[in-house]
């Protein structure tokens, strides 16, 4: 028996390698390795793709949510309301602006954050609003918008697994002030390390960010902001602008996959990722529901098949974020008992997409 490994980057990026080494062999005869043509042409063509002109490339996905909330200089202690369900980067990117994270429960259906939740979170110190794209499935952009603009916040979008994905026929990362991604190697758009890009409103936010992710400096050796080091590396950006061209057909190939998961899973005994034609889905991760989550991951792992966990502990339980924040999150803990998330890469079959789903529907069956 195979095992079907949940992901593999070798196997994931072999198309790509013959381009790869191509542009490795020129980026080392150029001798320019940092902020190079290769970040600039990335930003261009990456904002581009996404319909701004505003794009700045830094060194993660973290990186890209901590500096958009930097460069609006909010007052220390002010609240930013965030999914109670999100991976721990987004709350993390709040804490290093000395800002106070508030969760707030997601949507049962769509792991997304509840806008009717959001209302009934904002107070008289709340400033702004992380809406985060989970898993690759958009946000309700519009009444989340509509919110922040009846109370005056800013909202910095989180994009880090949802490049190309579309809200009404909108790009996600087009709707906020701010639009951070990553470019972690399992994104549906990877570099082959740590990359992250920042995507906003206007020409002044733009001129800030250029300068707090180099120090805070536009000119070498002086220093306007106390900014970072968060560069996107010359050799991350000529990798991404490779796998950019190719982007489209990655999301294709993944929603492929997720086609024959959402047809053909017994959707009676699991809980299956929320369709409708408003939400263009790119499926970084096909996460589905189970109350038998962990027997059920031990019996894929016997048939051959990995699985991962997203996530295992939700924020408000993780050792570093006590005395941050506080609260019961019953919906959060829901999904995180649980939730499981299935092969899908670039390199997954539709052979190997069959094969998973025979296991689940023999496992709704015996269970």
């Amino acid at each position: 028996m195979t095992t079907l490994d949940y992901e593999n980057l070798g196997k994931a990026n072999t198309p790509f390698f013959d381009e790869f080494r191509e542009f490795f062999d020129s980026f080392l005869g150029s001798g320019w390795y940092i902020l190079g043509q290769n970040v600039k042409g990335f930003e261009y063509e990456f904002g581009s793709y996404l319909g701004s002109p505003y794009c700045v490339g830094v060194a993660s996905g973290l990186d890209a949510l901590t500096l958009s909330l930097k460069t609006l200089d909010l007052p220390v202690g002010k609240e930013v309301l965030v999914p109670s369900n999100t991976y721990i980067a987004t709350v993390l990117s709040i804490v290093q602006n000395s800002l106070k994270p508030v969760l707030v429960e997601p949507n049962i259906k769509t792991y997304n954050i509840n806008p009717q939740e959001i209302e009934k979170a904002i107070t008289k110190n709340t400033v702004a609003i992380v809406p985060v794209h989970l898993y690759g499935l958009p946000c309700e952009m519009d009444k989340i918008m509509e919110i922040a603009h009846k109370h005056g916040l800013f909202v910095i979008e989180d994009c880090a697994q949802a490049h190309g994905a579309k809200y009404k026929g909108g790009m996600v990362g087009n709707f906020g002030d701010f639009a951070a991604f990553s470019f972690y190697p399992t994104k549906n758009l990877g570099a082959l390390g740590d990359a992250g890009a920042i995507v906003c409103k206007n020409e002044n936010y733009y001129n800030k960010l250029l300068a707090l992710r180099n120090y805070g400096s536009h000119v070498k050796y002086y220093n306007k902001y106390v900014g970072l080091n968060s560069r996107l590396d010359e050799v991350q950006a000529g990798i991404l602008r490779i796998k950019l061209k190719h982007l489209d057909k990655i999301n294709a190939h993944k929603r492929n996959l997720a086609d024959i998961y959402s047809s053909e899973i017994n959707s009676e005994y699991y809980a299956l990722p929320y369709q409708n034609t408003r939400f263009f889905n790119v499926f970084h991760i096909f996460p589905i529901r189970c109350k038998k989550r962990d027997e059920l991951k031990a019996f894929l792992l016997e048939k051959g098949i990995k699985t991962e966990i997203h996530y295992p502990l939700p924020p408000h339980r993780q050792e570093a974020m006590q005395g941050i924040v506080s609260g019961d999150y019953p919906i959060s803990e829901l999904i995180h008992k649980t939730i499981l998330s299935l092969p899908i890469s670039y390199f997954h079959t539709k052979e190997d997409a069959y094969r998973v789903v025979e296991a689940l529907n023999g496992f709704a069956k015996i269970a």
